[in-house]
């Protein structure tokens, strides 16, 4: 009788296993990244969150948001722990500009030494800092060098001494000359006897001579300032300007970035600049750390236009084409990838028709691509622009909860929004399988794999399904296969053979239906992807 109970029973349990695959699986764990540990970052390899001061929180009941704002959201993105479950898990912070203006967006600058009064103080950005920097995060703000207010001290004595004839005092400052200097192609304000001042931005931002020795002097105090005071880094505003006849930009981008380094040798700097590559390439040779990738951003760019039609293995072809040419130009370039930002329509208003699973499935491709990813704020909740007719619609007050939606002030009015689908930070931090808890987990990811944002692509892999886009990356002898399944509505059957990666398991997962359904590599080598859905593997330890 024992005898016929044990073997009913090795039936029973060979049976079971049988049926619901567990003999075959490597990895038995119901999610694979738990109990992996999560890194902290002490180089400049970040998750970087974009706030538009203005709209991201008011503090003080005035409608315009402001540091105090920003401080007490600090535990959201960050609470100093990298392996807690409900802050956001970025560990840098882009602040757009935060000194004195008299717009709203603050890219005219009244005075590059102190903080707009609308946004705190000077005290109140050092405890920013203090806060930041106890929580690993990093913080970079916005520096805008091409161009100056109209209304800026400096900038109205040039005007003054030109109108009396005098050229070798401020007006060395700014690109002023007589008026047949500039082609017709150029925007110019008119200054009398004959003198204008290059503004291709705006009448109310002349622009700076990048090429004076005073201008460098004064820049070079502008960044000490900033520096000394604890600033991690800088956002270069429209690098792409800092080239015209009187100035070679990528000069001038390289002086100014090894005179910040000689204040801060680990100072980091991205650039903004939305031309093709052969002018990216041009900039990264001036030895700066980062340009934006604006190529793979917005509705129209490679990464949104190739999930909407299911273009995975191009999709991939073109991250590693582009990491050869800029790691060419620059051995140490860290890519920075981002979606959208404040002068873009946001991400969501291009997915949310298709679900949320869509804008799950754009954090897992831009965010895993090796570097810096850059985040804008609201784009974790799926924020949308109210309309598409002005800059103002893309910069809205940060909906925390849906239920009290906020009253923010964007360039003198109050814009209408609609909260997204799944509501405002408060109720997608209670539902498990929100697009919130989504940007959480991708971001826990890459910091628990160190490899993707520090390392290269070295190859993609061809499994013959144009859909399919995947490639290696390969950090200090440690290397991972990302596999993305751009295929709107099928899982995909794919073979992992030892040639691809030998003793593969599981190392990540990111479905973007439910946290319930997890991928299962079966030993055989045998992996179902489901649609819209990304799975990282690594060589078992």
């Amino acid at each position: 009788m024992k005898k016929f109970i044990s073997v009913l029973l090795s039936f029973l349990i060979v049976s079971c296993c049988v049926f619901a695959g567990c003999s075959t699986q490597k990895s038995p764990k119901d999610d694979p990244i738990e109990g992996i540990e999560a890194v902290q970052s002490s180089d400049k390899y970040r998750n970087y969150y974009q706030i538009f001061v203005n709209s991201f929180c008011d503090s003080d009941g005035d409608t315009i948001g402001d540091i105090p704002g920003i401080i007490s959201k600090l535990d959201y993105l960050n609470d100093g722990d990298p392996n807690t479950g409900d802050d956001l898990g970025i560990d840098g912070i882009w602040l757009t500009p935060i000194m004195p203006s008299r717009s709203y967006h603050k890219y005219d600058v009244n005075d590059y030494y102190n903080i707009d009064e609308n946004f705190g103080t000077l005290e109140d950005f050092d405890t920013l800092l203090d806060e930041c920097h106890k929580r690993g995060i990093n913080v970079i703000i916005d520096l805008v060098l091409n161009h100056i207010s109209s209304q800026n001290p400096l900038y109205l004595q040039a005007v003054e001494e030109v109108s009396e004839g005098k050229l070798d005092g401020a007006a060395e400052y700014f690109e002023i000359h007589k008026s047949d200097y500039f082609s017709s192609d150029i925007q110019v304000n008119g200054l009398g006897n004959g003198y204008v001042c290059e503004a291709n931005f705006s009448h109310d931002m002349p622009e700076w001579n990048l090429n004076s020795e005073k201008t460098r002097e004064e820049f070079k105090n502008i960044a000490k300032f900033w520096l000394d005071r604890g600033v991690d880094g800088f956002r270069l505003d429209a690098v792409k300007y800092y080239t015209n006849k009187s100035t070679d930009g990528k000069e001038f981008l390289k002086w100014f970035y090894e005179t910040c380094r000689d204040i801060k040798p680990d100072v980091y700097m991205v650039g903004e600049d939305w031309e093709d590559d052969m002018y990216l390439e041009g900039y990264y040779e001036s030895g700066i750390d980062s340009l934006f990738s604006f190529k793979f951003a917005q509705a129209s760019g490679t990464i949104i236009k190739n999930m909407l039609t299911q273009k995975g293995e191009s999709t991939v072809s073109k991250f590693k084409s582009y990491d050869e040419k800029m790691t060419k130009a620059n051995p140490n370039f860290i890519n920075a990838m981002f979606l959208s930002n404040h002068d873009q329509i946001r991400s969501a208003n291009a997915l949310k028709a298709y679900g949320t699973s869509f804008e799950k499935f754009a954090a897992s491709v831009y965010m895993l691509v090796p570097g810096n990813s850059f985040t804008y704020y609201g784009e974790e909740i799926g924020m949308t622009a109210p309309d598409t007719t002005s800059d103002a619609n893309y910069r809205t007050g940060m909906i925390w909860d849906s239920n009290n939606l906020p009253d923010i002030n964007v360039n003198g009015r109050d814009i209408e929004q609609e909260a997204p689908d799944e509501g405002g930070v408060e109720q997608q931090l209670k539902n498990d399988d929100s697009l919130l808890r989504f940007y959480q987990r991708v971001i826990k990811v890459k910091n628990q794999n160190p490899e993707i944002a520090r390392g290269k692509i070295t190859d993609t892999v061809d499994f013959n399904d144009g859909n399919i886009g995947a490639y290696y990356v390969e950090y200090e002898g440690s290397k991972l296969l990302i596999i993305h399944n751009f295929n709107k509505t099928d899982s995909k059957e794919l073979t992992i053979t030892d040639d691809m990666l030998k003793n593969a398991e599981v190392r990540a997962d990111l479905v973007t239906s439910t946290t319930e359904e997890h991928i299962v590599l079966n030993s055989d080598g045998t992996l179902t992807l489901p649609a819209i859905s990304t799975v990282i593997l690594k060589s078992a330890e």
